[in-house]
């Protein structure tokens, strides 16, 4: 249940829950490698992570483009855990937007982490696990792409785990709305009227930190008797409290 000397993946790790995810694994003794889509991204994000460790590397590629990560697990190696945050957040109803922009939403998020985890899965170490990304809140009627594909890698991670069972893992953390790199569109003022309607309406009354989701990563790391899961870390969006 140590991560020391371990060799961990994180697709999407240059800003955002990804990074932190990184910060943590590394403040864990692990070795950590990072995919970004861009070099600019992935410096920016390497000399944040090297002021505090220095085991730490990354790679600039399109991570839904098979060729491109094929050869790079082929030079890279095995790794004992692959975490994924592919996949981006929808606005709007089924009636609301096309059925292209509903397409690429479920494209992006469930058929982009089911073509990574085909390919990662050959190339994980002994007891080694997969982890992606699904999504707490939201309804069918404002989020309709992003709840298919947050549903669809639910289901994909309880198959994997399944198929990939007795020597590897596969689960899913599942944040709901967090202030991130992901909102980089809006203002400030509107992401603080955000933070403020989201935190009226679950128990907590507040939203999450990105070390509090970041750290669910790591427990499922670390958790070698958890598999087929999907873990919210959500404050209880989705329990019908209000007010």
């Amino acid at each position: 249940m140590q991560l020391k000397q371990q060799r961990i993946l994180i697709v999407g790790g240059t800003s955002g829950f990804g990074e932190v995810v990184a910060q943590q694994a590394l403040a864990a003794g692990a070795n950590v490698h990072i995919i970004g889509h861009t070099q600019a991204h992935v410096d920016a994000a390497l000399q944040r992570l090297k002021a505090t460790a220095n085991a730490v590397a990354g790679t600039a590629l399109d991570a839904q483009n098979a060729s491109a990560l094929t050869a790079f697990f082929d030079q890279a190696g095995e790794f004992d855990h692959v975490v994924s945050f592919l996949g981006g957040a929808m606005g709007g109803g089924f009636l609301d937007n096309t059925v292209a922009a509903i397409r690429q939403a479920i494209e992006a998020k469930f058929f982009a982490n089911l073509q990574l985890s085909k390919i990662a899965a050959r190339y994980l170490k002994a007891q080694g696990s997969l982890i992606l990304t699904s999504g707490a809140g939201g309804h069918p009627y404002d989020a309709s792409g992003a709840i298919i594909g947050n549903q669809a890698i639910n289901t994909l991670v309880e198959g994997l785990a399944v198929e990939l069972a007795p020597n590897f893992r596969a689960n899913a953390v599942a944040p709901t709305w967090t202030p991130t790199g992901l909102w980089r569109d809006l203002t400030a003022e509107q992401v603080q009227q955000q933070a403020t309607a989201f935190s009226a309406g679950v128990p907590l009354k507040r939203v999450a930190t990105k070390t509090e989701v970041a750290s669910a990563y790591l427990y499922l790391m670390q958790n070698d008797f958890v598999t087929g899961q999907t873990l919210h870390v959500d404050g209880g969006v989705d329990l019908g409290v209000n007010g």
